[in-house]
């Protein structure tokens, strides 16, 4: 019988702490698609300062956020998107820029670091004397930082850099800044120098922030007017949002500062899980809270059978192949469920039982 649980799915899957529920529950709210819900206000009003820009939209998921900036960007169908090989907005988010807005995708390799290279963005940009035939080039979207390259950072002289390009072609940048504040917190920069370069960023506030529900997408007065009546159009105006903000309002003041612990966990989880034979982590890629994870020939175990022998213990992980495990630590992951997690991974491999038994 499983009498302890660790999550390490996602920084989706966490709960609401009971300052949440007690915000939640007091919510001052009214009618946001009409435009009076204070909450909400009051949230897209902080996190628009936070990130230096001059207005913000609270939307339901991270998903509708990077579709709304891409269409708001690229408001002629036809348009063409650069972005990486292995972004979210590309790979998670079910073709939505194309099959709603009739966007098209150019993708460029992402490198191991999460960056493209600056020579291939411009090599993909299209001649605008071939627009007979070409897609025209509106938007170079980002993602910082990089999930699928393991929460790695782009600094902010690769995102200046891909702004300077972006302006000297007439082009708009968006950033997906899914985890942004982590890879504000790991660079040990201010995040509105990160994203200063950007015409919009999307912002989730479910992933590292710990809020129940939503993102925030940022940017020009004008940029958001157009994104407000995009998320009525895709079904996201949703009346007295506020009770949700109120969540999210407490999440920005408690848990941005956890988020160098969650990164400090994750490392010491990297380190331990390096040390087990059978398993091998890349080190230098664990930057943020993010872990993935290679099981070598020589264990016997495939990436399932591990997942369900640590299942038996209450560790719960993401399977990214047949080899390759995904590990996300969040506010809601204490130091004993790192060494917990590393004793049932310990006893999984190679059968030897912890000091406690376990």
């Amino acid at each position: 019988m499983v009498t302890r649980t660790v999550d390490l799915r996602s920084d989706t899957v966490t709960k609401p702490t009971e300052a949440m529920r007690a915000a939640m529950a007091n919510a001052e709210v009214d009618d946001d698609v009409l435009g009076y819900d204070p909450t909400a206000s009051r949230l897209e009003t902080e996190m628009a300062k936070i990130m230096g820009k001059e207005a913000a939209l609270f939307v339901p998921s991270g998903t509708m956020g990077n579709l709304v900036s891409v269409l708001v960007h690229c408001d002629v169908r036809g348009s063409e998107v650069i972005l990486g090989h292995n972004s979210h907005i590309h790979i998670y988010e079910n073709g939505g820029i194309s099959t709603l807005g009739g966007v098209h995708p150019r993708t460029v390799p992402n490198n191991k670091d999460g960056t493209m290279d600056i020579n291939l963005i411009e090599a993909a940009i299209r001649d605008p004397r071939g627009g007979l035939v070409y897609p025209t080039t509106r938007l170079i979207c980002l993602e910082n930082s990089q999930a699928n390259c393991g929460g790695r950072c782009l600094s902010v002289e690769y995102t200046d850099r891909v702004g300077e390009l972006a302006k000297k072609h007439g082009l708009k940048l968006h950033i997906d800044g899914a985890r942004i504040f982590n890879a504000a917190v790991a660079l040990g920069v201010p995040v509105h120098r990160l994203v200063q370069a950007a015409d919009s960023v999307s912002v989730c506030l479910s992933k590292g922030l710990g809020a129940p529900v939503g993102s925030v997408i940022v940017g020009s007065k004008s940029f958001i007017a157009k994104a407000r009546i995009l998320r009525k159009t895709l079904g996201g105006g949703m009346r007295q949002v506020g009770i949700l903000c109120a969540a999210a309002l407490v999440a920005l003041q408690e848990n941005v500062g956890k988020l160098e612990d969650d990164h400090k966990k994750a490392k010491t989880l990297a380190e331990g899980l390096n040390q087990i034979k059978g398993l091998r982590v890349d080190l230098a890629a664990v930057e943020t809270n993010i872990i993935y994870l290679d099981i070598l020939d020589d264990s016997k175990f495939t990436a399932e059978n591990l997942s369900k022998s640590l299942e038996q213990h209450g560790v719960l992980v993401m399977l990214e192949g047949p080899f390759s495990i995904r590990i996300v630590l969040h506010h809601q992951i204490s130091a004993s469920d790192v060494q917990y997690t590393l004793s049932c991974f310990q006893q999984a491999l190679t059968g030897v039982q912890d000091e406690n038994g376990n």
